[in-house]
């Protein structure tokens, strides 16, 4: 905490130009304007934290400077701690954006692929989501053991993403009817949990695989 106030108001200058161009901005060109400008700023510095500290926890398994996180963003450590007062903070944010990232993935792929190709896509991307929570660690199993998150409402949000590509699946022909959304999801959590390490890869290639035969339709008797 010494760091923080020390930075935050000792590193000064570079806050206080911020701070000061933004005063500037609103008078000098009428308000709306200028804090427009400033908002969008901090929305970008905002995003890009989360970003820089999403590849950082992928890469440092949760021991993540974030001092480190703040100079790669290019921005000063005051500005990470005014948008993400503690570090469960930070990992809260980078958490939440990937998983709406996965889920807003569904209606990607729908738009490229035929819906059972979707859908083996959308497991790929939904294991590269399950690396970036183990690259959270103890802040992000802090934040569900306090509640802050919860394991079903991370459930309903990525079943969701499921049901939309297995209704298009079933409208089309090409993937079960009578298929549970979330029993989907609870087979794709069980495969990365048993293929947790790198040389499992190719085994939870498999698995999936495996479980997508299973969920598209029989081919038609001859």
């Amino acid at each position: 905490m010494a760091d923080t106030r020390t930075t935050t108001s000792g590193g000064g200058s570079g806050g206080n130009r911020s701070g000061s161009g933004g005063r500037g901005n609103s008078s000098g060109s009428g308000g709306s304007g200028g804090t427009g400008g400033v908002r969008a700023d901090a929305q970008r510095n905002r995003q890009r934290l989360i970003e820089v500290a999403r590849q950082a926890f992928n890469a440092g398994e949760g021991k993540v400077s974030l001092e480190a996180v703040a100079r790669e963003a290019g921005v000063g450590i005051g500005t990470l701690y005014r948008h993400f007062p503690t570090r469960e903070a930070l990992v809260e944010a980078v958490y939440r954006a990937e998983r709406t990232r996965l889920c807003d993935t569904a209606a990607e792929l729908l738009a490229e692929l035929p819906p059972d190709r979707a859908l083996r896509a959308w497991m790929g991307r939904f294991a590269e989501y399950i690396a970036t929570k183990r690259g959270l660690g103890d802040a992000l199993r802090a934040l569900v053991a306090s509640g802050t998150i919860t394991k079903s409402e991370a459930r309903e949000e990525l079943s969701a993403a499921v049901r939309r590509i297995l209704d298009a699946g079933a409208a089309a022909g090409t993937l079960r009817a009578d298929v549970e959304a979330e029993d989907v999801v609870v087979s794709m959590v069980g495969i990365v949990s048993v293929c947790a390490l790198p040389e499992q890869q190719d085994q939870a290639t498999r698995l999936f695989d495996l479980l997508m035969d299973g969920l598209r339709t029989a081919p038609a008797a001859p």
